[in-house]
């Protein structure tokens, strides 16, 4: 019995990888930020230049120092020079870090069932559809969820002793340096980092040593590739330093940070049937199969919403860390507010992407207490079952209008002939 659930659970693991894959090919290529993105990548393989940088934010005027980006995307074309190289490697990264999460939150949830956890995290639409396509976000979520899992080991409050000690300091190390390459986000996660070892040392300069040791442990492999950045250009590389700077436009922003918070925790549909409403209409004429379940989604999406505020006001529960979660998340909501007051850029969704992690710790916890009766458990079958359905209709419905295929033939010649100007030109202004 125990050898057929073990197969069973490995055919359902293979079978959500490859769904990803095909949900990644059919994403958005077209939009410029992605084709960007890939042409860092084909450009380091094209002409063996090495990146001394990466992403461009506001059309190019700050280009996040680093070589992370474009040999995440470069280097799969060496080992297959195909169009589809770079999103086999981005699934996989992005696989393995849902199943690390996935694997925390059922040893930190034991009561709660662990398909739920599995199928939701694999399939959710925001892990579905900005950690599968070739867009910088996408790969922010790997060094998140490592830097996030391993503050929460160290924190006192929040550990379960799950992970060394040792290992747990080089997470932080490994996931601060790896997402400081990605996006500009990655200042979101030093307030976790410094709590963290503020309570090393707490424990005694010895202890606090060996914390920092083993952070720059796991901060070297992504660090040098950031070296070669600081010694050409120097320490403001990329002009980062110009992002910051007080906009009084976002102090009202504490509400729709609030509210993309909680849309990250829940099946939100509407930022991918379309952004607009004659873009959603047009969806439902070409997929008026669509409606019913997205009527029905919508209404869960609601219920999760309602669920997951009412319940962080609860105080009867006896779930190990659950009053230290709880807090962590609004703490988490009033720092993301507190960074774009000096930013000159208003908060977007996958501006706070790099903090999915905590909030789906912070769901679980809410989701296990729903889902202890067992009627509750069949609905979430049945819903986690539509969301399947419902992102397979959105994948056909993209894959012949954005999607990397309508010029994959453009793509490949750039591949085959060796020139990434084929399939475009990166942007003016950028160093790379």
């Amino acid at each position: 019995m125990v050898f057929f659930h073990r197969h069973k659970f490995i055919a359902l693991v293979i079978f959500a990888f490859l769904f990803r894959l095909a949900f990644g090919l059919c994403a958005d290529f077209q939009d410029v930020d992605a084709t960007q993105i890939y042409l860092l990548g084909l450009k380091f393989y094209t002409t063996h230049a090495w990146p001394y940088f990466g992403p461009d934010t506001v059309w190019g005027e700050i280009q996040i120092p680093g070589a992370l980006q474009a040999l995440l995307v470069g280097l799969p074309f060496f080992a297959l020079p195909v169009a589809e190289a770079p999103y086999i490697l981005l699934g996989l990264i992005s696989f393995a870090s849902l199943c690390l999460l996935a694997w925390y939150c059922c040893k930190r949830l034991p009561g709660l069932p662990r398909w739920f956890v599995w199928i939701w995290l694999l399939t959710s639409p925001w892990t579905l559809n900005l950690s599968t396509n070739i867009y910088n976000p996408s790969y922010l979520l790997a060094g998140s969820i490592v830097c996030f899992i391993g503050a929460l080991e160290i924190y006192p409050w929040t550990s379960l002793n799950l992970i060394d000690r040792r290992l747990a300091n080089a997470m932080l190390g490994f996931g601060l340096l790896w997402t400081m390459q990605l996006h500009l986000s990655w200042v979101l996660l030093v307030p976790y980092v410094a709590i963290a070892l503020y309570f090393e040392a707490r424990s005694g300069v010895r202890v606090l040593l060996k914390a920092i040791a083993s952070f720059v442990i796991g901060a070297a492999i992504p660090a040098a590739l950031l070296v070669p950045t600081f010694l050409k250009y120097g320490w403001n590389a990329g002009g980062s330093g110009s992002a910051v700077g007080f906009d009084r436009s976002n102090l009202p922003a504490i509400f729709g940070i609030f509210k993309r918070s909680l849309a990250l925790m829940i099946f939100d549909v509407t930022n991918y049937i379309g952004r607009h409403t004659a873009d959603r209409i047009a969806f439902f004429k070409q997929q008026p199969w669509q409606i019913p379940l997205v009527a029905f989604l919508t209404i869960v999406a609601v219920a999760q919403a309602v669920t997951l505020i009412v319940f962080w006001f609860r105080r009867d529960s006896e779930q190990m860390g659950w009053r230290a979660i709880k807090y962590l998340v609004v703490g988490n909501v009033c720092l993301v507010y507190l960074s774009f007051l000096f930013s000159i850029k208003p908060p977007q969704s996958n501006h706070l992407y790099i903090t999915f992690p905590l909030l789906m710790v912070y769901s679980f916890y809410c989701w296990e207490r729903v889902l202890n009766l067992q009627r509750w458990r069949r609905l979430a079958g049945i819903f986690l079952v539509c969301g399947i359905i419902f992102h397979a209709g959105l994948a056909f419905y993209n894959l012949p209008r954005v999607s990397i295929y309508p010029v994959r033939t453009r793509v490949q010649s750039a591949i085959d002939q060796k020139d990434y100007r084929v399939l475009g030109e990166r942007r003016p202004n950028t160093l790379y």
